[in-house]
């Protein structure tokens, strides 16, 4: 017998006064109809994505429970912000920005969903990213961004954030290309103190213009960073992990709905377990939730696997 789908209820666009930022933002706000004690899930999109994008993760997640916050950041192409303009530099902070303020106008996004005030966890949050969305989220469980000379820059870790789900996050700065290190230097991230946990995910054919290494870069942030980490490595998947970004858009070049429904089981499994919402967990980010085993160990038993996970 089939189960029906939880019905989600979406509100967009709500928006959150930002001043210095240029651009008010613009949140879209997607939670299950029924349920109360619903935990938050801010997501953070990749380069020139929007609220908008994303929906096979953000649908999902929502039916499953989860209060999905989705900001719109300023590299968003429906903003049509040009290179030149003087908050380019800072991009990647106005980024950060973003994700505080959306917790910080948990109050305001909450009530723009008719019936949702009063059902809002606001003790269970949780950060997820792709690719630029990853690095954004990453630095609020603990990852900083190093200056030239080496020197971790800004604390920007948020005590209201207990778990994160990484997908496509890249490595180190020590294998940029002359053009990101010249261009990007904020991409020299260290995990050392990336001490939340997290899933991260990595596509094994992931190759980055931007770094000199090959696919393995972007386990770098599970490889450098404190337990407790989970990385899921999948085979085949290129930078879209399977289409994660949306249905049948021209930026997935390896399509495959088997992967993106693998990454919606395991990333709701662990992020039920660190944010202990399974009756068995016994603490943020242990591995002892019933969904998270449950899933590991199918995972494990399939004969033809489509990745590969670890833990520590």
């Amino acid at each position: 017998m089939s189960v029906s789908p939880t019905p989600v209820l979406s509100a967009k666009p709500v928006t959150l006064a930002a001043p210095g930022r240029g651009e008010d933002l613009q949140v879209r706000v997607s939670a299950p109809a029924t349920g109360t004690d619903l935990p938050v899930l801010v997501f953070s999109h990749g380069f020139g994505w929007s609220m908008n994008g994303y929906a096979p993760l953000a649908d999902h997640w929502a039916a499953e429970g989860f209060v999905v916050l989705q900001p719109t950041h300023l590299d968003s192409r429906t903003l049509s912000i040009p290179p030149e303009d003087p908050r380019t530099p800072r991009m990647w902070r106005f980024r950060i920005e973003d994700l505080t303020r959306v917790l910080d106008g948990l109050d305001v996004l909450e009530a723009a969903v008719p019936g949702l005030a009063g059902r809002v966890d606001h003790d269970r949050v949780a950060v997820a990213g792709h690719s630029w969305g990853a690095q954004t989220a990453s630095t609020l469980l603990g990852a900083r961004v190093l200056d030239a000379d080496g020197v971790p820059g800004e604390d920007f870790s948020d005590p209201r954030v207990r778990a994160g789900v990484l997908l496509a996050l890249t490595g180190l700065g020590d294998d940029l290309t002359p053009f990101a290190v010249e261009h990007l230097p904020f991409m020299r991230p260290s995990f050392d103190t990336m001490t939340a946990p997290a899933l991260i995910v990595a596509g094994d054919h992931d190759r980055s213009r931007l770094s000199t290494r090959g696919p393995d870069w972007f386990t770098d942030p599970y490889t450098y960073s404190p337990g407790p980490k989970s990385l899921l490595t999948l085979f085949g998947a290129e930078h879209s992990l399977g289409g994660i970004p949306g249905y049948e858009v021209a930026e997935t070049t390896d399509e495959s709905p088997a992967r993106v429904a693998l990454i919606q089981r395991l990333s709701t499994a662990f992020l039920r377990t660190a944010l202990t919402l399974d009756d068995t967990a016994t603490g943020a980010g242990t591995g002892t939730g019933t969904g998270w085993k449950t899933a590991v160990a199918a995972l494990e038993d399939d004969p033809e696997p489509l990745g590969t996970l670890r833990s520590k």
